[in-house]
């Protein structure tokens, strides 16, 4: 920008509003899994190109054995799903499994999911039904511990 530009820009107060206007924040890179039947090679196709051509889709992936449908790039998570709904007319939802490791009490009700991909359970700390089986309270942690092998002043029964 050159010296003339700047000083122009000082005095014009209308340029100086546009140009604050310009300064959005941008999207971030971001990774949107979704859950999502695929049959045949029909629908697999049909589901991958119905976000190929959405603004900031960098790279989509589609596994149908697990029907799952990865979407990278700087995009709205909300606004892929919604338009997955909408293009393939199949019911979609955001990817509900993480690993066992990421889970406290992966196999307490509601979490363990016959569905489920080897090695993943259903996330429950985001259901808001679940989230209390899943997580221990300060008195099971309590009990627990006490008779822990890391505590160093755990009780020793035997």
């Amino acid at each position: 920008m050159g010296f003339l530009e700047y000083v122009s820009e000082l005095c014009d107060c209308e340029s100086r509003w546009h140009s604050h206007r310009k300064l959005k924040k941008r999207k971030q890179l971001q990774t949107v899994e979704i859950k999502i039947k695929m049959d045949c090679e029909g629908c697999e196709r049909r589901v991958k190109k119905s976000v190929e051509g959405m603004k900031g889709v960098t790279q989509v992936e589609v596994d149908p054995k697990q029907s799952r449908l990865t979407v990278i790039g700087y995009v709205d998570p909300d606004k892929v799903l919604e338009r997955v709904r909408h293009r393939t007319g199949k019911k979609a939802e955001f990817w509900p499994y993480v690993p066992c490791d990421v889970v406290p009490r992966p196999y307490a009700p509601e979490a363990y999911d016959k569905k489920a991909p080897p090695g993943h359970v259903r996330n429950v700390l985001d259901d808001p039904v679940a989230a209390p089986l899943a997580r221990a309270s300060s008195f099971e942690v309590k009990y627990t511990t006490a008779f822990s092998d890391e505590n160093p002043n755990a009780c020793a029964v035997m």
